[in-house]
């Protein structure tokens, strides 16, 4: 349930590359392992094409 919640705000606040950023933080000390690994997958498909949230996708490492 967590995790269907971090999409829709990262969907949300992704046109402010700063909040995103803060919002993916958030996600990394709040999901499990296992959510993690799929909200990556899910970033790498969503960011395609939006190079201001790509540099952000490391804070998820």
């Amino acid at each position: 349930m967590i995790y269907d919640h971090t999409k829709i705000v990262l969907e949300k606040v992704s046109s402010d590359p700063s909040h995103f950023c803060k919002e993916l933080r958030k996600a990394n000390k709040n999901l499990l392992p296992y959510e993690i690994e799929q909200l990556r997958t899910w970033l790498e498909h969503f960011t395609t094409g939006k190079p201001e949230l790509q540099q952000y996708l490391s804070i998820m490492n």
